[in-house]
């Protein structure tokens, strides 16, 4: 809503030295001083009346115009300045009623666009002068012209109707009529049925196409900051059930009476009511969704990354849950666009498909949905605040605004130092030469085998896949993002990631040069783990033609030996190697990690510490049963006692070892 409101005061017409007074000055002077003036200026000085004392809360400037005292040029400039233009003419004065249609509406008009009218009131003034009203001379220049708001009657001696005047004037402003309806066609204006029907949307959370008396209150509450009783939610029904047949259905409230019930308030002169929710769910004046709903103000600092939090997750796992409607934990192209018609664009195009998991049928599950979110929070996050605020996230979950959705993660630099992060996102870099089998890799990650890529439309193919892995029981999201092989033209983000991978073909003797020449160039002296990827080992491995085979540099390098990696298999690909990169972003100073059993890595010291630490509990358990049952019988001294304990004890370490191995395989 504006900050303040600034209202015109027009109407005297200076004819052969005369000029024609119809008041207006009487009027302001009569509202400042609760009295009607014994002496009246040619023109008062502008009046700026307090938001606290006024209906709307809004700071109010009153302007007076004199043609005896001020130019046409500071006219002009008063009208483009005005919020809103109040003509004064006098009951008693046929001629002032004419200017209006004459001179002043015809010269408001070509000095503003037509687009951006600002409304007009008619002002009656000197009532207290006539018996009869001239409301039946108005009426048909208030229906010719769709500038005019609406027309009032008052006196400033009798200090009559002299505050609803400018309270019509403020509400012009605030409440403007325009953009909600038409009068001639007595309906809604297609960019508010646009509007309203986002908000029903939104407040029908359960989808079913009517609003029940739970999400009635809801919408109620959300509004007007209360619930409404039983009986007056029974009202509100009944007055649609006897104005339209399908405006009720399920006891529920439907689109179209939610829109009549609009419809109604405009026609009863309540634009108020419809602004209010309209403004509630983020619009403006020419009802469109501002810039401050759609992208208010969050700061992420250099080398830190952007993640939803827990509330965020529940509210979009409530919108999926919202629009699958055949409960197959996947959403099939009518359920995404019917998800997304609360949006003014579809914001998925068909290489989301190829980002994210599907099903057989292409449809995105819900870890596929929940994926595509955390892909666009990491990668942009005003772009995720556009859409969690088209869903009216702020909104359902009684929020400030969608910022409260995202967790701006610590920087970088104290993960490392501390050795610990609590982020939830890590980006893997995929780089390699052309045809090396990047995007096989990237699609593998989705549990597409080689068969299932085949079938990816080039015009499809997306750069970037993203889904979870498990690391030591945490799950976490990897974002895998495919690197263009211009070597010459390698950017910060090309570069900037939590783990690197270097994919080379085993059967291109030239594919592995790239991966030695990007890594001695780009990643040798940096922080970040690497990972060299031998591709498409399901054939045959030939000789790289470089200076040294793949082993031996990374032996010299001191990097992990080239793992072997096939998409070309009957199932879907293991993700193994996944887990294992997402392992290196979370611990990156551990740079030999998990990739052998050379008993001198992170993983493999860990794997080691847990054996040993297993052994010695068996071990204590084993002293506590021979000593357990030496003190019970002391007495018994021959080969037996010790042949049976022996035997027990045996049979308890097998027992501890195959249960230390179930462990070692379920990690």
């Amino acid at each position: 809503m504006r900050k303040d409101v600034r209202i015109l005061l027009v109407g005297e017409r200076k004819y052969r030295d005369v000029v024609a007074k119809v008041g207006k000055t009487s009027l302001i002077m009569s509202l400042v001083s609760e009295e009607f003036p014994d002496e009246v200026p040619l023109r008062a000085e502008e009046i700026t009346i307090p938001a606290d004392v006024t209906p709307e809360r809004v700071p109010t400037h009153i302007v007076d115009y004199s043609e005896a005292e001020q130019t046409d040029e500071q006219l002009y400039q008063e009208i483009s300045k005005a919020n809103v233009i109040c003509i004064v003419y006098s009951v008693n004065n046929k001629k002032s009623i004419e200017k209006v249609t004459s001179h002043w509406i015809p010269l408001i008009n070509d000095r503003t666009d037509k687009d951006s009218r600002v409304p007009l009131i008619l002002v009656g003034n000197k009532s207290d002068l006539v018996e009869h009203s001239s409301m039946e001379t108005i009426l048909p220049i208030m229906n010719q012209y769709q500038d005019i708001e609406t027309c009032v009657e008052c006196s400033a001696k009798n200090l009559k109707n002299i505050s609803e005047l400018f309270y019509y004037a403020q509400k012009a402003v605030l409440h403007p009529t325009g953009p909600l309806y038409c009068p001639e066609e007595k309906e809604l204006k297609p960019s508010c049925i646009k509007a309203l029907t986002r908000i029903f949307k939104i407040s029908d959370l359960d989808n079913d196409g009517v609003l029940n008396d739970n999400e009635l209150n809801f919408f109620q509450r959300t509004c007007f900051n209360t619930p409404l009783a039983p009986q007056a939610l029974e009202d509100v029904k009944n007055v649609v059930r006897r104005n339209m047949t399908d405006g009720v259905s399920d006891n529920g409230l439907t689109l179209k009476g939610f829109l009549f019930l609009h419809t109604l308030f405009i026609q009863r002169g309540r634009h108020e009511t419809t602004w209010t929710v309209l403004r509630r769910f983020g619009y403006d004046d020419d009802l469109e969704l501002t810039q401050e709903y759609l992208f208010p103000l969050i700061k992420v600092p250099p080398d830190c990354t952007t993640e939803l939090n827990h509330n965020a997750y529940l509210f979009l796992q409530s919108v999926f849950d919202k629009h699958d409607k055949d409960r197959d934990c996947a959403l099939s192209p009518e359920e995404v666009k019917d998800l997304f018609k609360v949006f003014p664009y579809m914001p998925w195009g068909p290489d989301v498909n190829n980002t994210v998991s599907t099903n057989d049928e292409g449809w995105i599950t819900y870890q596929g949905y929940l994926s595509q979110w955390t892909l666009t929070t990491y990668l942009d996050v005003q772009r995720s605040l556009e859409y969690l605020g088209y869903l009216g996230y702020s909104i359902i979950y009684e929020q400030e605004s969608q910022a409260a959705a995202i967790t701006v993660t610590r920087n970088k630099r104290i993960d490392l130092q501390k050795k610990q992060t609590q982020r939830s996102v890590f980006r893997c870099n995929v780089l390699g030469s052309r045809g090396s089998g990047k995007s096989g890799f990237l699609q593998a990650f989705l549990g597409r085998n080689l068969q299932r890529q085949m079938r990816i439309r080039e015009e499809h193919k997306s750069f970037y896949a993203i889904s979870t892995t498990y690391v030591y029981g945490q799950e976490k999201y990897l974002l895998l993002h495919e690197v263009m092989p211009d070597f010459d033209i390698l950017s910060e983000p090309d570069l900037s990631c939590d783990v690197v991978c270097l994919v080379y073909d085993v059967n291109d003797p030239q594919s592995f040069e790239y991966c030695a020449n990007v890594y001695k160039e780009c990643f040798m002296d940096s922080k970040t783990p690497c990972v060299m990827v031998a591709a498409k080992s399901d054939l045959h491995e030939v000789r790289q033609q470089y200076s040294q085979s793949p082993l031996d540099f990374c032996r010299k390098h001191k990097l992990h030996p080239p793992q072997s990696f096939t998409c070309n298999t009957a199932e879907a690909p293991s993700k193994d190697l996944y887990t294992r990169l997402t392992t290196m972003a979370m611990y990156p100073h551990a740079r030999l990690l998990c990739m052998c059993s050379c008993n001198r890595c992170t993983y493999c010291l860990c794997q080691n510490l847990l054996k040993l630490e297993l052994l010695r509990s068996i071990k204590a358990q084993l002293r506590r049963v021979v000593y357990n049952r030496h003190m019970a019988q002391a007495d018994l001294k021959n080969s037996t006692f010790w042949l049976r304990a022996s035997l027990g004890a045996t049979v308890f370490a097998v027992l501890g070892f195959a249960m230390y191995k179930v462990l070692l395989k379920h990690r």
